[in-house]
């Protein structure tokens, strides 16, 4: 883990420096979201359209603006918008392709049903049609890893929302969290040795098992995030759940796991400010979990505002995901079996209907 010349000849793509330049990438995000103009008036309603790490953009706005929007966030992760969403909707079609199936037909439903269309992509036809509709888009730098694309994906949202009226401006919590990204950016990276670096630890810790992890209130979605990230750039099999969900049922799934219980690792991510009744929750299951023989781990977020903390968390996952990888041997930026699908799903004609529909869409 700390031979750099073994760690650049494994990640032969590079992923590390993604993690490593997170912060210069949150700033270009923020910078590059304030450029964009839009006009429309506060929604009634938001719908964040997208999946995999576009997603989850969603899911970070989601928890993130929770307790400071007047009105509800839903993610939409299917063809179809839900049947609510209208003139008075604000959906955000979220690709960093521009060519995902499943985000072309949602824009295509809610150029239908005349909802305020906010789209994000690096380009193909997602941009192309936003351009014939005269929809704002923000077109965000392209050649990256889809997952790698994160900063840019989820840090316009807020900026974009505050342009519409619905949350105070967000310069502030932008600021530090660039700060502390830089300070995990220097704490983790390859030129740190492994016994003062702590993700580093973290995968090597972890190895050997299915990581698990637990999030909370504005962690729901970083859990997530932590993951996927384990999923896409380790390239195994992982799990995640959020308090107090999970004290309702899947604390019970390790009662009676015995010698299973020791394939896994749970990673409980926390806060120096966590509620005391979610402290309470989160020692409790820690203390029956321990008893199970499972290794049990702890990503403590950093900063004052929430959107540092989030992001100092997802910069630890992705750090961690990476090295998890590295010392499995395995290039964490690869994803042959998603690539795989998409080409077996280009025989359906489906992505092709659609783009047939924009165009008479766009002609009228």
């Amino acid at each position: 883990m700390d031979d750099l010349s073994e760690i650049k000849r494994i990640d032969q793509s590079d992923m590390l420096s993604f993690c490593i330049e997170a912060p210069k990438h949150y700033a270009e995000a923020a910078k590059t979201a304030k450029t964009v103009s839009i006009n429309y008036p506060a929604p009634q309603t938001v719908i964040v359209s997208g999946m995999g790490g576009s997603a989850i953009s969603g899911e970070l706005l989601k928890d993130w603006a929770r307790d400071r929007i007047p009105v509800p966030i839903e993610v939409c992760r299917e063809y179809t918008l839900p049947a609510y969403a209208n003139k008075n909707t604000l959906v955000f079609v979220v690709s960093y392709s521009g060519e995902t199936e499943e985000s072309l037909s949602a824009f295509l439903d809610a150029i239908k049903r005349k909802c305020m269309v906010v789209c994000i992509s690096s380009g193909g036809v997602l941009h192309e049609f936003a351009e014939k509709l005269n929809v704002p888009c923000l077109r965000v730098p392209s050649g990256m890893a889809p997952r790698a694309t994160l900063p840019y994906l989820f840090m316009p949202l807020p900026i974009l929302l505050n342009k519409i009226g619905l949350v105070p401006d967000v310069t502030p919590e932008i600021s530090e969290t660039i700060k502390i990204l830089r300070h995990i950016s220097d704490s983790n990276s390859a030129e740190k040795l492994l016994s003062s670096n702590f993700s580093k630890k973290l995968a090597s810790n972890i190895y050997g098992t299915v990581p698990v992890v637990y999030g909370f209130g504005i962690y729901r979605g970083v859990a997530q995030r932590f993951k996927t990230q384990f999923n896409e750039n380790s390239k195994v099999p992982a799990k995640w759940e959020f308090f107090s969900e999970l004290n309702h049922n899947e604390i019970v799934g390790w009662e009676a796991a015995r010698e299973l219980a020791k394939c896994f690792s749970v990673i409980f991510i926390r806060d120096d400010e966590e509620p005391e009744a979610m402290r309470q929750r989160i020692e409790a299951t820690k203390e029956l979990i321990c008893k199970k023989s499972m290794k049990v781990f702890e990503v403590q977020s950093m900063g004052e505002s929430k959107l540092a903390k989030m992001s100092s968390v997802i910069c630890t996952g992705d750090f961690t995901s990476v090295y998890f990888a590295i010392m499995r041997g395995i290039d964490p930026t690869p994803v042959k079996t998603i690539t795989l699908l998409k080409e077996k799903m280009k025989q359906s004609g489906v992505k092709e209907k659609i783009i047939c529909e924009l165009r008479k869409v766009a002609e009228k």
